[in-house]
């Protein structure tokens, strides 16, 4: 990982060095020198991960190095805080020469040179164990890494191949149970070792359709290597729409039992490890019998299926792909911008080779394939590869590690940094885009290049991780885009390998960077660990933190922190005096108190906060106010305080903030003492908005352009939850969005009219659009185009709307594009091509 550590240090001292401020300026020479010594092994850190893999001094030396760069990094950002207080608070020539500034300048210029010739000797002694092979070459190194191959999702991934065969054995099994009318629960067994497909296989059954029809409830529970009781009914119960907080065992198994009782249900009980199966006796006794219900259990344990009651024939061992289907599905992710197939005549023969080396492993195939779609197409980059492939497998036996840990070294240095947070996380830990987008950002790990915006950047790094099959896709939205993901149990068996030897994270030292919160963590190894730069909430979906006082009021004393984020946290006091001292948090970038209580005000010492980018406010139903010194966050890129019931609008002056990318449930004051809608004129930068609106008066006549000219707005979400009065109808006719919009949803819209804007004219870029609840019944005529001017649009999502009528061939002529329709709940529709779209309805694709 040293050659991700250096990219994230030489980014982030370019840019400072750009900034020239008064005390990076200082030490610009020793810092220029510094620069050059790395750019100079980045040639020999393209390969570090695989040479100290092979060699234990090469690895110590690293080791050294990383420290190096953590602490040079810490130096570098002390300069930029000396300069920026020097700027605030200077008093002429005097400031320069006070005792403290003159110390702070011997320390660390002293403290720079000593560094730089530290990784001078590392250089020579990488060097000499290399024999002097090793050719160092400045001018093929620009200090700037290349972004994704390939920025957004390239294929389909939920695609299977050649399991036709496995999922119709299962499926007869569920069909034949209730054929039969036995009164006990029926299993069915999918065993089979690690990375062959056996949780692919009952997720395919699981939300096929006339699964979904067949059983009046599903279930799924993935049981992780650790886990009580407790946690699986709980998991059983957050399937059926209960959170169930505060009930003890008893009560959590009745309760499932009422829910079930009379229902044919199928529950998924996937990746049981632990032969030790009496949890399951205690459960399954406590479930209503009959009616064709069923089980199905994954696990590589052979005996763990037996002893939960599956019977020899109603095991099923899936094989291990053939060559055909095993090239099948490498062509699909490898060549996935050709449409899936090998256009490159002088590929087949090696990419047929380095998929034999896969065995048949759809996990290894994947992997392997996702790793050569971010390759260049050129046959001497894949004999690299493949030669690289034999030499892992020389080494490691396993062909599934040896696969990943090839993917790993092949990442891009940035994308390093990024799959190595997931090593926080817990087992089956489902995880959401946003927070380890905003982690990423905050620690500097996503590069800036070419003006692009960082939540643009960081949704690139995310990509890349997704398109190389090394993170999992869990929920989507309508139009495709990510919301949660996960972590293979073998990759992240990997990721925490890695990031233990490279001092990331690891639990049970206080040398690691990072250190994820959560209920059983150890909290006095946590608050002894001074070297922490990022503290981040991983408790799984469901569940909350409890922290302890005493563990709050440390949190203020880790002065390098960068990435504060304690949401879904329940404290014993009030944040506001918990995180009192939060301000001396001086290079603290990202800070989430999402979903925490109890939060009624922020704490005084925010605005200290001078390098924040990142405030997530969201889900606190109790926050009342944010502080008017909020306005001088001037670096804050993204603002999130969607879902604050209590928190009637945001401070004035919020048009201050001009390098704001994201606001989320902004809510436009009603008088001059907030935040009106027409500040966000000033903003921009917007790519992504949120507003709720609820009242005429937050919207005035001479405000109603307010969004017109936000050039780089993307996707614009407007909620009316709660409106009241209908003048609002009307400002909302008049509140045009600009015209580049890619993305509109409207949710709880309380006129019957569609407003005068949603046409093809003055939104001709729209590509997804979603309507939710509210009162529309009738779109204005302008909706459907005129003079062979017509939507673009290839997304669209109806929800909720009971008066809504529309008719499906109309709807095809007026967007030619649609790819993608999702309807539920919508019963005065005509002609849709969706079964029972006044109910649950369901999705249309275009074929």
């Amino acid at each position: 990982m040293a050659d991700a550590i250096v990219s994230v240090f030489l980014e982030k001292l370019l840019n400072t060095l750009a900034e020239e401020g008064l005390y990076v300026t200082k030490f610009r020479e020793q810092f220029e020198k510094l620069q050059t010594e790395l750019q100079l092994m980045q040639c020999f850190l393209k390969d570090a991960d695989r040479l100290k893999r092979k060699n234990d001094t090469i690895n110590k030396v690293l080791a050294v190095l990383r420290e190096l760069i953590y602490e040079a990094e810490d130096i570098l950002a002390d300069c930029q805080l000396q300069s920026r207080d020097d700027a605030l608070f200077s008093n002429g020539c005097l400031t320069c020469i006070s005792p403290p500034v003159l110390h702070f300048k011997h320390q660390n210029g002293k403290r720079i040179k000593e560094i730089i010739g530290e990784i001078a000797q590392i250089k020579q002694n990488i060097q000499s164990l290399l024999g002097g092979a090793l050719l160092f070459q400045p001018n093929a190194i620009n200090g700037k890494d290349q972004m994704p191959r390939w920025s957004s999702q390239v294929y389909d991934h939920t695609m299977v191949v050649g399991l036709e065969a496995d999922t119709k054995k299962i499926k007869d099994w569920l069909f034949e149970a209730a054929r039969e009318g036995k009164q006990e629960i029926l299993a069915i067994g999918v065993v089979g070792m690690g990375g062959l497909g056996k949780t692919t296989i009952a997720q395919k059954v699981f939300n096929e359709n006339e699964i979904d029809d067949h059983f009046d409830r599903r279930i799924w529970v993935s049981v992780s290597q650790t886990f009580t009781e407790e946690q699986i009914m709980r998991s059983m119960l957050r399937n059926l729409a209960d959170a169930s907080v505060g009930d003890d065992a008893n009560e959590l198994l009745k309760k499932i039992n009422q829910y079930l009782l009379g229902k044919r249900y199928l529950i998924v009980m996937d990746d049981v490890w632990g032969e030790d199966v009496a949890w399951w006796g205690r459960i399954s006794q406590g479930l209503p019998k009959g009616n064709g219900s069923c089980v199905i259990i994954t696990t590589r344990n052979e005996r763990v299926s037996r002893k939960m009651g599956v019977k020899e024939t109603r095991i099923h061992r899936p094989k291990f792909l053939n060559k055909d289907y095993s090239w099948l599905l490498f062509q699909k992710i490898a060549f996935a911008a050709s449409e899936g197939q090998c256009i490159f005549p002088d590929l087949e023969d090696v990419g047929k080779e380095i998929v034999d080396k896969c065995e048949g492993l759809p996990l290894v195939i994947k992997a392997v394939g996702g790793m050569m779609l971010c390759k260049a197409s050129y046959y001497h980059e894949w004999r690299r590869i493949a030669d690289h492939f034999r030499d892992e497998l020389a080494e490691n036996d396993d062909s599934v590690m040896a696969s990943l840990q090839l993917s790993y070294d092949e990442l891009p240095p940035y994308l390093k940094s990024c799959f190595l947070s997931f090593s926080l996380y817990p087992e089956d830990c489902v995880i959401t885009k946003q927070q380890v987008v905003h982690w990423w950002i905050g620690e500097g790990f996503v590069p800036l290049r070419s003006g692009r915006s960082s939540t643009d950047a960081g949704e690139d790094c995310f990509s890349g991780l997704i398109n190389r099959c090394l993170i999992e896709v869990v929920d989507k939205t309508y139009n495709g885009t990510i919301l949660t993901c996960k972590m293979h149990d073998m990759v992240r068996e990997l990721v925490i390998k890695i990031a233990k030897d490279d001092a990331f994270s690891v639990t049970n030292q206080t040398n690691c960077r990072h250190s994820g919160i959560t209920n059983n963590m150890d909290r006095k190894q946590l608050t002894a660990n001074p070297k922490l730069r990022g503290l981040v909430s991983t408790t799984k979906s469901g569940e909350v933190n409890k922290i302890e006082s005493s563990t709050a009021k440390k949190l203020s004393e880790f002065r390098y922190l960068r990435v504060l984020d304690v949401s879904k946290s329940i404290f014993e006091l009030p944040i506001s005096s918990l995180l009192f001292h939060i301000g001396s948090l001086h290079h603290l970038t990202y800070l989430s108190l999402s979903n925490t209580h109890p939060l009624i005000e922020l704490p005084a010492s925010l605005e200290k906060l001078t390098n924040l980018q990142i405030l997530d406010l969201s889900n606190c139903q109790n926050l009342r106010t944010l502080p008017h010194n909020l306005i001088t966050l001037s670096k804050l890129k993204v603002l999130d305080v969607s879902n604050c019931g209590s928190l009637e609008c945001l401070p004035k002056g919020l048009g201050r903030l001009s390098n704001l990318e994201v606001l989320l449930g902004f809510r436009p004051a009603r008088s001059s003492h907030g935040c009106r809608i027409g500040e966000l004129r000033n903003l921009t930068r917007l790519r992504i908005l949120g507003l709720h609106l609820t009242h005429a008066d937050e919207v005035e006549e001479n405000e109603v352009n307010a969004m017109a000219n936000l050039r780089d707005l993307e996707n614009l979400s407007i909620s009316c939850f709660d409106s009241h009065g209908s003048d609002l109808t009307s400002k909302l006719d008049k509140l045009y969005p600009p015209q580049q919009l890619y993305e509109l949803s409207l949710k709880f819209y309380p006129g019957k009219m569609s407003p005068a804007w949603l046409n093809p004219i003055a939104l001709p870029l729209l590509k997804y659009l979603s309507i939710s609840s509210g009162n529309l019944a009738n779109v204005n005529q302008n909706f459907w185009g005129y003079n062979n001017i017509v939507w673009k649009i290839q997304g669209l999502k109806l929800e909720s709307l009971s008066d809504l009528e529309l008719e499906w061939p109309m709807l095809q002529e007026a967007m030619q594009s649609l790819r993608i329709v999702n309807v539920s709940w919508c019963p005065e529709l005509v002609s849709f091509p969706i079964d029972d779209v006044g109910f649950r309805g369901g999705v249309w694709i275009k074929g």
